[in-house]
């Protein structure tokens, strides 16, 4: 075998695995950003939507002891319905906000601290003046219900980055064939090529 042919061996065996590299590191970003798509559909939207979904049946069972004018709820209930509220929140704060999503959640915080001190000053008045009460909860509910609205927002968001991925990954695994199948062609006729003497 002579020194050219070597070459060209040696040339044709590292030009396929260039190729096999780089698309085998194209495919893994592709794959990446699908699951992280998958991943984040789930940890930040469905986990979000279901500590939305908790937070506000707890208010309501708040408005409903509030409307039937339950003292009972408030001197047993109504701490223990505050805790896992907080604890709804702190698991909330853990998954990944938009900048809108934040304001608005921002914002419940907020009136859920400000809910609490008028529920205190509504047990200290003996269970008098509720009115501030039913206004704050409604505006925790109306809050949470934008909260939920971000949440499919963003839901549907990562599904077309998701279904983007999935076209991208289609065609670029069809030219990576078709690329294949001429880099394979060429290789032969690189290496079988003879010069005429």
């Amino acid at each position: 075998m002579t020194t050219l042919s070597k070459i060209k061996w040696i040339a044709g065996v590292l030009l396929v695995f260039a190729i096999v590299l780089t698309t085998n590191l194209i495919d893994k970003n592709n794959f990446n950003k699908l699951r992280n798509s998958v991943v984040t559909i789930y940890e930040d939207r469905v986990v979000a939507s279901d500590l939305i979904f908790e937070i506000t049946v707890l208010i309501q069972e708040k408005e409903i002891a509030l409307a039937t004018s339950d003292s009972i709820f408030f001197q047993v209930k109504n701490d223990k319905i505050n805790q896992d509220i907080k604890g709804f929140i702190t698991t909330y704060e853990k998954t990944k906000l938009t900048t809108s999503e934040q304001k608005l959640f921002t914002t419940l915080k907020t009136e859920l601290q400000r809910l609490e001190k008028q529920e205190k000053t509504f047990i200290d008045s003996n269970y008098k003046d509720n009115s501030l009460l039913f206004t704050t909860i409604n505006e925790i509910v109306h809050n949470l219900y934008r909260l939920s609205k971000v949440q499919l927002e963003e839901g549907k968001r990562q599904m077309q980055e998701s279904n983007k991925t999935i076209k991208s990954i289609n065609i670029f695994t069809t030219v990576e064939i078709l690329f294949l199948i001429a880099m394979a062609i060429l290789i032969q006729i690189i290496l079988l090529y003879k010069k005429k003497t």
